[in-house]
């Protein structure tokens, strides 16, 4: 059985925009697809428009091999506690969310059944709407589940998110712990935000990482593909 190894990417927009597409040619010669963590919060509404360029590539994406998962809820509170509230979310709460999240991103044209919790923290009670609402994939910080049929592949995210020091060391450190997870044929699941595609350390080390656990037999996938069993995750 081959090792699945996801690489999301969020924060999509017109500012990085170039370093998007450059990142994604990289994949595209290794035959990895992304998966395009589409925010439908009001700070990212530049993204969504029907006019944007950025909407243009997500499409030009999606005719590849890549796929689009809803990336949080439209409304967010400021302060500490509102940015734990996610992981402790009742689920009728939840549902509320993700209906207008839902819309947000199906007025852009776009419609997916994969969902990734805000700061990939997910509350068992999202878990539940997201199953009453139809989605079939959760992914957070520990796992990805599969909805309909309760399975969990347990692997933490690597994230590398805006604003965090990208030191050599950090670097090293990715290579080797992706190395190490695909050796022991374990799930490998990296996330990374555009803005940190401008510092040519980060994004190398990611490409690096790729390489590695491509060199160890890892097969690349979408959190779509956990949607579609497991021929598609390379269990057989």
């Amino acid at each position: 059985m081959s090792t699945p190894l996801v690489v999301s990417l969020s924060g999509l927009g017109l500012r990085v925009l170039d370093q998007c597409a450059d990142f994604a040619a990289a994949l595209d010669s290794r035959q990895v697809p992304l998966s395009l963590l589409i925010s439908p919060h009001p700070d990212h509404r530049e993204a969504r428009s029907p006019q944007s360029p950025v909407l243009h590539w997500v499409a030009e994406r999606l005719a590849r091999r890549d796929a689009v998962s809803l990336h949080g809820f439209a409304r967010v509170s400021p302060g500490l506690r509102a940015r734990l509230a996610p992981a402790r979310l009742p689920a009728h709460e939840a549902g509320l969310r993700l209906a207008a999240a839902s819309a947000v991103l199906e007025q852009s044209g776009l419609r997916t059944n994969t969902f990734i919790p805000p700061r990939w923290l997910g509350s068992p009670g999202t878990v539940t709407a997201l199953q009453r609402r139809g989605f079939s994939v959760c992914a957070d910080a520990l796992a990805v589940r599969e909805l309909a049929t309760g399975r969990v592949h347990r692997a933490r995210i690597r994230v590398l998110g805006p604003g965090e020091r990208v030191e050599p060391w950090w670097c090293r450190a990715l290579v080797l712990g992706v190395g190490r997870a695909a050796r022991r044929g374990q799930l490998v699941r990296l996330a990374l935000d555009a803005a940190e595609l401008r510092k040519p350390g980060a994004r190398q080390a990611v490409l690096d990482a790729i390489d590695l656990a491509l060199h160890h037999g890892a097969r690349p996938v979408t959190y779509a593909s956990f949607a579609r069993g497991s021929a598609h995750l390379g269990s057989g």
